[in-house]
């Protein structure tokens, strides 16, 4: 399977390749003793990141912001947070980053806005009808008094996905309702967009990661919006679906290519977009953004035969866009894979099924072997990093960080709590986005020993003696998994992280090339306490660099070749133990 060269010494195609490590800024480093992270709180972590060995730092959002979906309801597209910053501080992280050869992408929020943002605002104190409203999407609604909502569709965080305004019309909101949709039909919102990425890139931005990619270009004008939802687990392969996925947002990409090759080396861009797979490579154009994610392979649960398939499914998409395939395992939008990999592996209605209800229930409603989760993230690691392409890592997985499933109802932040306390239908994604642990002896003070959460205290997120408390609270076990702790410790999973990144460097190939070498091994036997299949997922690359991943009870022999890294150790006679992956020089 060869799919193209990559010249590695390129700088316009280092983002081809290259170990993307996600900032979620509000959680990393809090700098200042406000509870929150900021982004001199990154700036000071350069070093850590330099030392992991990652190429670059992709930041969520840090705009100004109300937080009704954790900065994702963007007031001031080209701006910094006073909570997180100045553009000043924005400057000197870019600069910091580059004189330690680490790259910066921005997240950007195209499909919506906050209801705070300056046009949303003039939008509401316009007429309907006005050049002011059209920069949004406005409808009357149905009945004789308009007072029912254009369609019924719900919210992807739950509640109605329309919201009415005084004068009786009626806004869409795919997400919550201070995020308003964006009407990308509208001229002027297509050029604001172009001086914002104009902007980033001259304050030292090298790249965007696209948030709901997919979601830009819709239809309203058609009799059949009813039938169809604003939360879909599978979209259609055609480009149909009124929302999502629509062949009009390649348009909008195709512009954001020419402003991306005005710069030397040319921005590239990764979307956000969960859509079929049959279509994910439309956005990974060389004519448009550059990548995708390939979601498949975060949606699968630690099983032989999926994951080979999302693999598969990457490497096609990539070939068929003329780009590279991606890997990521965890984000700020799902639970921990490190968790999930500890919890039954049992085939389920849709992604993450039995995780997010174990969330639902303070995970309690099934046991997470915590210790066979590590390990299983462990082989995971070395199986994701040997694969063609460029792998994204999420702030806290080097670290092994298991979700933090029992955060109290009323301290979560994330909307999806809200809207679901009624229905009881998600917990949120909370337990991702705790603050990072960095001093396990800064650990809060229990007001009793039996308290999971304590104050007074962050594992060194906060300055010492800082006046308030992680934006969420840390549990307790959290000192198990501190950096200090972890960098002392040889075997911890922090320093696999940077064993395998550094070998990664200089194990890379320039080119696509793997060769399965797991045809003539059978998956079809399900063994293992819970069921999962058996088998291995082996491959190599073009120079003999080769990635063995055992997922069955019995151990497996091992091609001829020198040992250079595995996850954990092999039995006595050299073969490879259940739920563990080696790295081998064939």
């Amino acid at each position: 399977m060869v799919q193209q060269e990559i010249d590695t010494t390129d700088p316009a195609l280092w983002w081809k390749q290259a170990v993307v490590y996600q900032v979620y800024p509000r959680s990393f480093k809090d700098s200042r003793g406000s509870g929150l992270g900021s982004i001199a709180g990154v700036t000071e972590k350069i070093d850590y990141l330099a030392e992991l060995g990652v190429d670059a730092i992709w930041l969520s959002p840090f705009y100004p912001s109300q937080l009704a979906d954790g900065g994702y309801d963007v007031d001031d597209y080209r701006n910094v947070d006073p909570k997180l910053g100045t553009m000043d501080d924005f400057d000197e992280l870019a600069k910091a980053a580059h004189e330690h050869g680490i790259k910066v992408v921005v997240d950007i929020v195209p499909n919506h806005s906050s209801n705070l943002h300056e046009w949303f605002k003039a939008a509401l104190a316009a007429a309907p009808g006005s050049p002011e409203r059209d920069r949004y999407i406005f409808r009357d609604g149905k009945g004789p008094n308009s007072d029912q909502p254009p369609t019924d569709w719900i919210a992807s965080f739950g509640g109605p996905a329309w919201t009415r305004v005084p004068d009786g019309q009626w806004y869409l909101h795919m997400f919550t309702k201070e995020q308003p949709d964006w009407n990308w039909k509208n001229p002027e919102v297509r050029a604001d967009f172009i001086k914002t990425l104009r902007f980033w890139l001259d304050h030292g931005a090298d790249g965007f990661r696209v948030d709901v990619a997919h979601g830009l270009a819709k239809d309203l004008d058609r009799d059949d919006l009813e039938s169809y939802k604003v939360c879909e687990h599978v979209l259609p392969s055609d480009g149909s679906h009124p929302l999502y996925d629509r062949d009009e947002v390649h348009d909008i990409y195709r512009e954001w290519r020419k402003v991306f090759n005005e710069y030397n080396p040319p921005a590239f861009a990764v979307a956000e977009a969960w859509v079929n797979p049959d279509r994910q490579h439309l956005y990974a154009s060389t004519e448009e953004l550059g990548q995708v994610f390939n979601f498949e392979f975060a949606k699968k649960d630690w099983i032989r035969d999926d994951m080979h398939l999302a693999i598969e499914e990457g490497l096609e998409s990539a070939e068929r866009s003329g780009s590279s395939a991606t890997w990521v395992m965890s984000n700020h939008d799902v639970p921990r894979h490190a968790s999930r990999y500890g919890l039954p592996q049992v085939p389920a209605s849709s992604h993450h099924q039995l995780a997010k209800d174990w969330l639902l229930r303070d995970g309690t409603t099934y046991e997470e072997n915590r210790e066979l989760g590590a390990k299983r993230a462990r082989a995971a690691i070395l199986m994701e990093l040997a694969l063609p392409g460029s792998t994204y890592i999420y702030q806290g997985e080097e670290l092994g960080l298991p979700e933090v499933a029992d955060i109290p109802w009323d301290e979560l932040e994330d909307p999806t709590a809200f809207n679901s306390v009624r229905e009881q239908i998600e917990k949120g994604r909370d337990g991702c986005r705790v603050p990072l642990p960095w001093v396990a002896a800064d650990a809060p003070k229990l007001d009793d020993p039996d308290d999971e959460f304590g104050h007074d205290g962050s594992f060194g997120f906060s300055p010492a003696g800082a006046e308030h408390d992680p934006h969420l609270p840390q549990p307790k076990w959290y000192k198990d998994f501190a950096v200090d702790v972890e960098d002392a410790d040889p075997n911890s999973m922090l320093n696999l992280y940077r064993k395998a990144l550094s070998l990664r460097h200089n194990l890379m190939p320039q080119d696509t090339e793997l060769q399965w070498l797991d045809e003539d091994r059978p998956s079809d036997v399900r063994d293992g306490a819970d069921g999962q299949r058996g088998g291995v997922i082996a491959y190599s690359r073009s120079n003999g660099w080769a990635s063995v991943t055992n997922f069955g009870e019995r151990p497996a022999e091992l091609p001829q070749g020198d040992v250079i890294l595995a996850s954990g150790e092999l039995t006595e006679d050299g073969r490879l133990p259940q739920d563990t992956t080696v790295w081998l020089q064939l």
